[in-house]
């Protein structure tokens, strides 16, 4: 196993596709697609591409930690107390254990993840 690894954010692996759970559906009909790239410590810290059609769902990061950079796309996140944050193409952002609010995909979104937890 390499201990280095390069993220290619147009990989020729197929994606795990997926939708939203229905109780974090809160808007549309956003369709996911997950192409996982490593984890380690016995699957606590993962890391990998993610990317999310137009919709809204909520977002609860329970225990844990996620840190996101965005290839493609623009998003809104609006934390529950607090007011609603857009990201775009080459932002970077981190959601730490306990947050919640709603995450809005307003243009297809591509990411590159860490999670840790």
């Amino acid at each position: 196993m390499s201990l280095l690894i390069s993220v290619n954010p147009n990989p020729a692996t197929t994606p795990r596709e997926s939708t939203a759970d229905p109780d974090r559906l809160v808007e549309g009909n956003p369709q996911f697609k997950t192409w996982p790239l490593d984890a380690a410590r016995g699957e606590e810290v993962k890391t990998g591409l993610w990317q999310a059609t137009p919709g809204v769902t909520r977002s609860i990061k329970g225990e844990t930690f996620e840190f996101c950079h965005i290839l493609e796309g623009v998003v809104e996140l609006t934390p529950e107390i607090g007011e609603p944050v857009v990201y775009r193409a080459g932002d970077s952002f981190l959601m730490k254990p306990g947050y919640k609010g709603l995450w809005r995909t307003i243009e297809t979104v591509k990411k590159i993840y860490v999670t840790v937890g």
